[in-house]
């Protein structure tokens, strides 16, 4: 089969890395073909590319004309859900940046329009190729953890001074990116948190600080309480507030402790159930014998290469998705949920309405 004509459209930083990626031929069985973007950045970027890539700065046009049969789609948070709906109706494939979109409803809509198309959606979460957090979610989903208790994520190594806010007006917007923290840099959190654990909240408290830290509108510090259908627990603390940061991902079952921190994976082990040690143990004070267990992780990560790749087998052999495009809609309801939670200063059930988001969402906009 000849290889896959793919388009970019959006050629900021991101954008442009993939076009280069692509031109250098990183990407199996992929030709660049078009890219869609400012003249500024189309102009920069003919200067680097090799190959004989045509540009255009109307999309309708690009999508019409370029024959291109896939779409890497990299502009601002609130056109990935519309731009991939039009790519879906000329029958291109979608590689959608994350997030997949500011509001769960239009997300939704563009998940409709995937599944309608019959093409194939994938989005750009990462650090599902990650071989740390693929051994994190293997462990929890073979029963090694036993069943969850809680969950505790602390994301705050996301530092940005207000000279990066500054850098253009539509930064840190309700209008322009519709969030700050969880909607830029924390949706491979969100999302991950999710997918290796295998829970789903049942419901949120979020409480957002807005511009606690820069002279923003939108939230630099959160701090989300969750609860999950089996009684489990969990907490996800994210700020650009804060120097130096802290990454440290903790999951507690019934079975023992699993922490990742400092790209390191570790397995505090009970020698027996806790809840079994619970019900038997007679000696008053004491707690279940334990071992640390250093899991060795491979260290190749292809990261963002490893998710074009697998995009493009899926096209070429149906080699099975590592982030199905319909997935990024799990993100997108949590980051709602908490700030839904946070504007009215209640728990909210989850996922929340979608109606009733978008219609607070709209009020914050104005």
């Amino acid at each position: 089969m000849s290889d896959i004509k793919v388009g970019i459209i959006g050629i900021g930083h991101m954008g442009k890395t993939y076009a280069l990626q692509l031109d250098k031929g990183l990407v199996e069985g992929a030709v660049l073909t078009a890219v869609c973007g400012r003249t500024k950045q189309l102009e920069d970027l003919k200067m680097q590319v090799k190959g004989n890539v045509q540009s255009y700065q109307d999309e309708a046009v690009f999508f019409q004309e370029s024959g291109i049969d896939a779409v890497i789609i990299a502009t601002p948070h609130f056109s990935h859900p519309e731009l991939a709906k039009k790519a879906f109706a000329k029958g291109i494939h979608v590689l959608v940046e994350k997030p997949a979109g500011v509001y769960s409803k239009h997300v939704m809509e563009m998940n409709q329009s995937a599944r309608e198309s019959g093409k194939v959606f994938s989005i750009m979460l990462n650090q599902r190729t990650n071989p740390l957090y693929q051994k994190l979610r293997e462990m929890i989903q073979t029963g090694e953890l036993g069943a969850i208790k809680r969950t505790n994520w602390i994301i705050t190594d996301w530092y940005r001074p207000q000279s990066y806010y500054d850098l253009s007006k539509w930064r840190a917007t309700w209008k322009g990116e519709g969030g700050g923290v969880l909607l830029n840099q924390a949706p491979h959190q969100l999302d991950l948190w999710q997918w290796v654990t295998g829970l789903k909240p049942k419901r949120v408290h979020g409480f957002c600080h807005y511009g606690k830290y820069h002279d923003i509108e939108v939230e630099d510090d959160v701090t989300a309480y969750v609860e999950y259908e089996n009684g489990a627990t969990g907490v996800f603390i994210a700020s650009t507030g804060e120097a130096p940061g802290t990454d440290r991902f903790e999951i507690a079952g019934d079975r023992g402790k699993l922490v990742v921190e400092n790209n390191e994976l570790t397995f505090f082990k009970l020698a027996q159930s806790e809840r079994e040690f619970n019900a038997t143990y007679k000696g008053g004070f004491g707690m279940p014998e334990y071992e640390r267990i250093d899991i060795p992780v491979e260290s190749d990560n292809p990261g963002h290469l490893g998710i074009i790749q697998n995009w493009i087998n899926s096209i070429l052999q149906g080699t099975p998705l590592l982030a199905p495009g319909e997935d990024g809609l799990q993100s997108v309801e949590i980051a709602n949920a908490i700030y839904l939670s946070s504007w009215m200063n209640e728990t909210v059930e989850f996922p929340v309405d979608a109606d009733l988001y978008y219609e607070k969402l709209q009020e914050k906009m104005r």
